[in-house]
């Protein structure tokens, strides 16, 4: 096991402390927040609060996971979570991670600044998830669970 993980150009310190990840969900419906940041504007002023109290890392998801949500389309996905993730890359240092399972998502927003994909899916929900990222060398974060999700 290695001490160090390197994503992009930020390389994060495995063996001080556990790292933070911050939650930012830019949805309407989310179990954690209520929806308090579907605004990109409120969405980028809470990313920016995040790193200021610790996180390490910053997770941004435009469609909820919470039970009985109601799937959500790759263009409102994107127009959710491409703004967040072009404005807090250039305004934060800490890594950003794309919380999706949709390919195109994963891409869009590892061009915009993004570069961890988190998919709860473990790279199943979308055959083409392994090939962006192998292709763009982004860091992974993938979720074991018993059943599909």
């Amino acid at each position: 096991m290695t001490d160090r993980w390197t994503v992009r150009n930020v390389t994060l310190d495995l063996t001080r402390r556990p790292l933070l990840m911050g939650i930012l969900n830019v949805t309407p419906d989310s179990f954690s927040d209520g929806g308090l940041f579907f605004d990109h504007q409120a969405a980028i002023e809470h990313g920016q609060q995040l790193v200021a109290e610790g996180a390490d890392i910053l997770d941004i998801g435009g469609e909820s996971s919470r039970p009985g949500a109601c799937p959500v389309s790759a263009e409102e996905e994107l127009r959710r979570v491409i703004p967040v993730v072009t404005a807090l890359a250039e305004r934060v240092s800490v890594p950003i991670s794309i919380d999706t399972s949709k390919a195109v998502v994963a891409r869009e927003a590892i061009a915009a600044g993004a570069s961890i994909v988190n998919d709860i899916t473990a790279l199943r929900g979308d055959p083409q998830m392994v090939e962006v990222v192998r292709d763009t060398g982004v860091g992974v974060c993938v979720m074991h669970m018993k059943g599909t999700p």
